[in-house]
C-alpha cells in the first residue's frame, strides 16, 4: 500500500513523527484482542502483546514466538504504536496512564475499543504535549471479522497520525474510514450501535412472530435473506437463535455498555432514542437473568413470551405436500 506523503514535513521535525507505524503492541487479549494481534503477526507488524491476567499473554506469546522484555517500560519503549482494546472508559483511562510513561515522543496509541467521545477526545489533548499520538478507532465486524481480518474501522484524531496508521489498520480490516478530529471515530460507533441494537429487535420479534406462526424457519431464513428484509444480523444469527444457540458472537452485557454510552451522548444533544431505552431495558433484563455473556440474538428469549412460548420445540406446519 502506498504511503501518503506530506509536502508540509519540516526538517526539523523527528523521522519518527511521520514514518508508518510498524512495532505495534497490543494491549487486551479479549476475543477481538488477541484474533487482531494474530494478524498484525502474519503481517510482521507486532512487537509485542500485554494483558491485565498475564497468563493470557504468556499463552500468545509462547503461540507467537513473540520475544521477552524484563518488564513492561522496554516492551514499550521499543514499541511506536499501542493498540488497545479494554472494556469500558475507565480501563481505557488506567491503561494510558500506566503506558504513557514508558512510549517515546512520536508514538501512537490507537485505541480500538468502543468508548465516549468525551473519553476519545480527553487522552488526545492528554497525550499531545507528550508528543504522543492518539486515535479512536472502535471497529465493527465481530469476532468473524477480527478472525478474518474483515473488521471496519470508524476512525477519530490527526489525519497524518491516521496515514501513519494505514498499514495496522490494514493488517486487521477491510474498511479503513477516517471520521474526522478526535471523538468522532466514537461517535460514528455510537451511530452504528444504535442500528445494530435497533436491527437485532426487528429480527427477534419477527422471528419469535414466525415460530409463534409454525413457519418453516430453515425456508424463512432463505426467502428473507434474498429480499429487501436481508441483513447481517439475520445471515449470521438467524439459524442459530432458533436453535437457542447464543454462544458465539457479540455478548449482549456489551451492547449493553455501549448503549449506556449512547443514551448519555444523546442526553447531551437534548434528546432520547426510543430504540437505545428499549435497548437497555430488554438487555438489562437479560443480565439479570444471568445472560449476559450471551449473543445479543438472546433478546429473542423475551420476544416468545409475547406468544406465551419459550422454546422453538414444536414442529413447523409441513408445507412440503
Amino acid at each position: 500500500m502506498n504511503q501518503t506523503t506530506d509536502t508540509t514535513r519540516t526538517d526539523t521535525a523527528s523521522p519518527s513523527s511521520f514514518s508508518p507505524l510498524s512495532r505495534v503492541v497490543v494491549y487486551g487479549l479479549g476475543a477481538m484482542g488477541r484474533p487482531m494481534a494474530r494478524n498484525l503477526h502474519q503481517h510482521g507488524l507486532l512487537h509485542g502483546v500485554k494483558n491485565r491476567t498475564e497468563g493470557k499473554a504468556q499463552a500468545l506469546r509462547k503461540e507467537l514466538r513473540l520475544p521477552e522484555y524484563a518488564d513492561d517500560a522496554a516492551l514499550f519503549a521499543e514499541a511506536d504504536c499501542v493498540l488497545t482494546c479494554v472494556a469500558a472508559d475507565d480501563d481505557l483511562k488506567a491503561v494510558v496512564a500506566e503506558i504513557k510513561p514508558h512510549l517515546k515522543p512520536g508514538a501512537v496509541i490507537i485505541d480500538s475499543s468502543t468508548v465516549s467521545p468525551e473519553t476519545a477526545r480527553e487522552l488526545a489533548e492528554e497525550l499531545q504535549p507528550a508528543g504522543i499520538g492518539f486515535l479512536d478507532a472502535p471497529m465493527s465486524g465481530g469476532v468473524e471479522g477480527a478472525r478474518k481480518g474483515a473488521l471496519s474501522f470508524m476512525i477519530g484524531g490527526d489525519r497524518e497520525t491516521f496515514q501513519r496508521a494505514r498499514d495496522v489498520f490494514s493488517a486487521m480490516g477491510n474498511q479503513i474510514t477516517w471520521m474526522g478530529k478526535s471523538g468522532q471515530g466514537q461517535a460514528t460507533k455510537m451511530v452504528n450501535q444504535v442500528m445494530v441494537a435497533g436491527i437485532a429487535q426487528a429480527v427477534c420479534e419477527a422471528l419469535a412472530f414466525a415460530e409463534a406462526s409454525k413457519l418453516n424457519t430453515d425456508k424463512l431464513i432463505e426467502v428473507l435473506t434474498a429480499g429487501a428484509a436481508n441483513n447481517w444480523f439475520l445471515e449470521k444469527r438467524g439459524q442459530t437463535m432458533l436453535k437457542n444457540e447464543f454462544g458465539t458472537g457479540f455478548k449482549l452485557a456489551l451492547l449493553h455498555k455501549d448503549l449506556g454510552i449512547c443514551q448519555s451522548t444523546v442526553k447531551k444533544l437534548d434528546a432520547e432514542l426510543p430504540i437505545i431505552e428499549q435497548g437497555l431495558r430488554e438487555y438489562g433484563e437479560l443480565m439479570q437473568q444471568g445472560h449476559g455473556d450471551e449473543d445479543i440474538s438472546a433478546l429473542i428469549r423475551l420476544y416468545r413470551r409475547i406468544f406465551h412460548t419459550d422454546t422453538q420445540n414444536d414442529q413447523p406446519e409441513d408445507i412440503s405436500a
